[in-house]
């Protein structure tokens, strides 16, 4: 099995790490997925990544044809919306990875085009967003992490991908057991990545304050609880020191620009998971509803008129 032509749906930070890697394949075999007002922009405005353009061929589903490997990498919130764009690029022998940070999209993505096509994955990167630039580390970006469900040992699809990412500079680790990692991120997100966006401080809060370190442990503990009854063990609470005390997280980053945020996929398929399992999680249905009261905020909800008396 050769992968040969691969589409993009979704050009964000992951998606933008994917197309820098690829830079030095054949333009006619790397294309962004994309319809509409998006499709326009993106071919107007090429991608920014690390101060630099780059333009991919932009096309329609339909335009686009039959691809051998499908790279997800929208937002969550978005991820319905290109369900059926997806159906229509997905033959009967692609691979598809939904590059998304929680632990459902592949179940969600697999639902529309079969779970058969499916692999599972995740990514380690640091990157962020301004307008329409992306900007990452490559030194310290571990790339894709990614495995076939079941399977502990390479099978051709799983070879495949390692082989097709060999020939960019995408960095690319085939794990053995991909959900327990998925698992592990998941956590890390939950813990790290949300209370920072409720306080509006950097990931030095955790090292500074007891009272930060608390709320990221009880978030943690919760994720840990769902997990085991799931039947899957996480590594225990534990970090080391940033040494970025400013760093602003994902969801952090969202806020600050003004954009809806991750936080359905993060603490929303907690509270999700925990009432299904009869398990509470106080601590994540918190802090689903404090991030969504944030994006309400941004959203100008609360802009009362002053009273003139």
């Amino acid at each position: 099995m050769e992968i040969t032509k691969v589409g993009v749906i979704g050009a964000g930070a992951i998606g933008a790490y994917f197309l820098w890697g690829m830079r030095e394949l054949p333009r006619e075999d790397i294309c962004l997925i994309a319809k509409g007002e998006r499709k326009e922009r993106l071919i107007r405005n090429g991608i920014i990544i690390n101060g630099e353009r780059y333009d991919y061929p932009v096309k329609e589903p339909q335009e686009a044809g039959k691809v051998d490997l499908l790279l997800v990498a929208t937002k969550y919130g978005a991820l319905s919306s290109i369900l059926k764009d997806a159906q229509a690029v997905v033959k009967e022998d692609t691979i598809v990875l939904s590059l998304l940070n929680g632990i459902d999209s592949e179940e969600i993505v697999g639902a529309a085009v079969g779970m058969g096509h499916m692999l599972y994955s995740l990514m380690r990167i640091s990157a962020e967003r301004k307008d329409n630039s992306i900007y990452f580390d490559d030194a310290v970006t571990m790339g894709l992490w990614f495995g076939e469900k079941g399977h502990a040992e390479l099978t051709p699809r799983t070879q495949a991908v390692v082989d097709f990412f060999a020939k960019t500079t995408c960095k690319c680790t085939f794990k053995p057991d991909i959900i327990t990692e998925m698992w592990y991120k998941y956590a890390i997100n939950i813990s790290r990545n949300l209370p920072q966006a409720v306080l509006g401080v950097g990931v030095g809060a955790y090292d500074d304050s007891e009272h930060v370190e608390f709320i990221s442990h009880r978030l943690w503990d919760e994720v840990d609880t769902v997990a085991k009854a799931k039947g899957i063990t996480i590594s225990p609470y534990g970090f080391a020191h940033s040494p970025r005390k400013n760093a602003h997280l994902s969801t952090l980053q969202d806020l600050m620009a003004g954009r809806h945020t991750e936080i359905d996929m993060f603490a929303g398929t907690m509270v999700r998971m925990g009432r299904e399992l009869g398990i509470p999680v106080p601590y994540c249905e918190y802090t689903f509803h404090a991030i969504k009261a944030l994006e309400e905020k941004n959203d100008g909800k609360f802009n009362y008129q002053e009273l003139k008396l």
